[in-house]
């Protein structure tokens, strides 16, 4: 038994808030991308997925929000599972997804990137759920009517997170939010993103800038070819060079040649 699954077994069921079971998932069967991950996320937890270019993240994530088919294994949302339930439809379930690229409509207004998204709700709910976001994303809230093209990086990723937020999740997952992002924006983004944690929204993140993705994670997964082959507390692994040397692809300083 994996120690994520070892973990979601000493919780009681509704503590768990995302679980995968020996998941297998890839665009083809045959050469899978995800092979096996066990995987549990407890209520209110920030958990950062970390690993090499090529271990798996993003199709990991993908194919938890249904966006790349799941040849086997299970995906259970606060104990239902979702591994046949539409992509269109896990989001009524609670789940929002962020995707690293395409995540707005660049020619659309703020204010009509986020009526889009509220589409879902009832039409009696959607101005008043907007404006709860405008006043979360001061930024967008005051200029709505701008296109959204012309937000900067880090803005148009704020806008992104306002449109999955729309429909209060339970469970938001986010795919590489940092990327193409200054540090000085990036460290906006993650505050904003640990705001969003404390306010009791569950957050997977998948990130290749480590440091500042456990500066703000509860706890960290590694993947390496596709399978989890190293977690714990993120604190722990922020300092563990062992750890960031072989999952990391970073390089521990060489010891000192005896004279």
């Amino acid at each position: 038994m994996s120690t994520a699954i070892a973990t979601a077994a000493m919780r009681p069921l509704a503590s768990v808030a995302l679980s995968t079971e020996a998941l297998v998932a890839g665009y083809e069967r045959d050469l899978p991308i995800v092979r096996g991950i066990d995987f549990s996320v407890a209520r209110g937890e920030l958990v950062v997925v970390l690993g090499p270019n090529g271990a798996g993240k993003s199709t990991f994530v993908k194919a938890i929000a249904g966006l790349v088919p799941i040849h086997s294994g299970t995906v259970h949302l606060a104990g239902q599972p979702m591994q046949t339930v539409p992509v269109h439809e896990k989001v009524r379930h609670g789940l929002a997804f962020v995707p690293q690229t395409e995540n707005i409509f660049a020619t659309m207004s703020i204010n009509d990137n986020l009526l889009l998204a509220a589409a879902i709700l009832p039409k009696t709910d959607r101005a008043k759920r907007i404006a709860e976001l405008y006043a979360m994303f001061p930024d967008l809230g005051s200029r709505p009517s701008l296109r959204a093209g012309q937000l900067s990086g880090g803005q148009r990723q704020m806008l992104a997170v306002a449109r999955a937020l729309i429909v209060s999740p339970s469970v938001l997952i986010l795919d590489e939010p940092s990327a193409g992002l200054s540090p000085k924006i990036v460290a906006e983004v993650f505050a904003k993103l640990k705001h969003i944690n404390a306010s009791g929204v569950t957050i997977v993140l998948v990130e290749q800038n480590v440091r500042a993705a456990l500066a703000i994670a509860d706890r960290a997964v590694i993947l390496v070819e596709g399978k989890v082959r190293h977690e714990g507390p993120a604190a722990t692994l922020a300092d563990d060079p062992i750890v960031a040397e072989l999952y990391l692809g970073a390089r521990r300083t060489p010891l000192p040649v005896a004279p």
